[in-house]
């Protein structure tokens, strides 16, 4: 059974606009056997970009039901179906978040109608609901309103079933197989309760041992992906051991990675065979020398001091070194890979600018040598990132100070951020390593995240 749903909104996001209009047709895969159309009070103003596109206003809402008004009705219609909407993100994303400001955690399978027309209608200039319709020959009656926008989706819906109904019938995340081999020990609706949010997974076998530790921005969704996942001996194997599961809630992906990282370092799960190496036997180490260059080598790691980066083994290290000296034009020499007294190699084929026979003035050369080190250590040395929350009132943030990554903590939305000292007090501890760094260094890098410099 299928709820295909359309909203109207007083906005794009989810967490901070509201839902005006919502219409719900039930559909069992030939035709539609129930349906649900009203307006919603928002209790906020509607813009007025958004009147003229829907054509709701605030006076059409004033007298309309107020969401919790309808939540119990929404709940029932929907429950044990498929949750259909063009782009069903949108859609359930608001819908979701409704029910979660009423307390309530709304859980539903979804399945996208922009995503399966372009795998069976391809090659169509535009995806987009108006469009789409206007090139199949659905009319909508009332575009931009709920009412007639679900109904083209059911009509659309129907055109893909007959394409191919079972593309959508045998995809085991929207029928619930991805459940029909799960171990007798774990309930199935467990997994269906799962949170939609950032967090840390677990795994348990029925002897209560932790077999996986992993990590997402949406914890179930990525867990139904295990239970989905039939592409590998390993995977298959995993999923038919899972007799529990538990979760720690981060509200930031980027604490969900370096949890994560830190939790397999400790407790080695078996399944997390390629992640448990928690100690990288060679590094990559620099000092200046007699003569002031900089110069790198492929070291065992130890305890005294951290390593720009590590590797797996000596060979790892030296073939990424070698890269290295071909990327920012270094000495062999100076990286501990040519033993000689006299120039190296590369210098005689002149790729190396001499810095080996002192040819090369040390400042040009260190200039270089920097950037290979810089591409492995903070651009500042002490300073908190700021980033998402576990709710609405607080704030996650991550310490890094000399250059070293502390630990991770929560705040609440208005950090004192001149008092180190209450900082301190609110960030756990944690071991720092080349894997923590990089996962700083490269969310820093592609999120658009709070930094605060100390």
């Amino acid at each position: 059974m299928y709820a295909i749903i359309d909203i109207e909104t007083t906005g794009g996001s989810p967490r901070n606009e509201k839902i005006t209009e919502i219409a719900i047709f039930i559909h069992d895969g030939q035709k539609v056997t129930d349906e649900f159309v009203t307006l919603i009070n928002p209790e906020k103003k509607i813009p007025y970009y958004i009147t003229q596109l829907t054509g709701i206003d605030n006076e059409m809402v004033s007298r309309a039901p107020k969401f919790y008004e309808v939540a119990k009705r929404i709940v029932e219609l929907t429950e044990n179906k498929i949750f259909v909407a063009h782009n069903v993100s949108f859609d359930y994303n608001f819908v979701k978040n409704e029910y979660k400001q009423l307390g309530y955690n709304y859980n539903r399978d979804k399945l996208c109608t922009i995503q399966l027309s372009r795998k069976l209608i391809p090659g169509k200039r535009s995806y987009s609901l108006g469009n789409l319709c206007n090139e199949i020959g659905i009319k909508i009656n009332g575009r931009h309103r709920a009412a007639g926008d679900a109904l083209a989706t059911v009509k659309l819906f129907e055109i893909l079933l007959e394409i191919n109904e079972d593309e959508i019938i045998s995809n085991p995340k929207l029928s619930g197989n991805y459940l029909a081999e799960i171990h007798p020990n774990l309930d199935p609706q467990k997994v269906k309760d799962l949170p939609e949010v950032a967090g840390v997974y677990y795994f348990y076998s029925d002897k209560n041992e932790l077999i996986y530790i992993g990590k997402s921005k949406n914890i179930h969704s990525r867990i139904i992906q295990h239970f989905s996942n039939n592409k590998s001996k390993k995977a298959i194997e995993m999923k038919l051991q899972i007799a529990d599961i538990s979760y720690e809630l981060t509200g930031s992906e980027l604490i969900a990675m370096l949890l994560e990282s830190d939790e397999i370092k400790k407790n080695k799960p078996v399944f997390n065979r390629t992640q448990r190496r928690s100690i990288f036997t060679y590094g990559l180490y620099y000092h200046i020398d007699e003569n002031g260059y900089i110069n790198f080598s492929i070291e065992k790691n130890n305890k005294e001091a951290l390593p720009l980066t590590s590797f797996s083994s000596q060979a790892e290290g030296k073939r990424k070194l070698y890269k290295y000296i071909e990327e920012y034009i270094l000495c062999q020499k100076l990286c501990g890979l040519y033993k000689t007294n006299g120039a190296c190699f590369h210098y005689e084929i002149m790729e190396c600018n001499g810095a080996c026979i002192g040819e090369e003035d040390k400042g040009s050369y260190n200039v270089r040598a920097q950037k290979l080190i810089d591409k492995y250590t903070f651009e500042n040395r002490n300073f908190l990132v700021i980033d998402d929350g576990r709710n609405e009132d607080e704030k996650s943030v991550v310490l890094v100070q000399n250059g070293k990554y502390i630990g991770f903590g929560y705040l609440d939305n208005n950090p004192d951020n001149s008092n180190l000292d209450f900082v301190l007090d609110c960030v756990k501890s944690y071991p720092d390593n080349r894997e923590v760094q990089q996962i700083i260094r490269t969310y820093i890098r592609k999120h658009n995240t709070k930094i605060i410099q100390l």
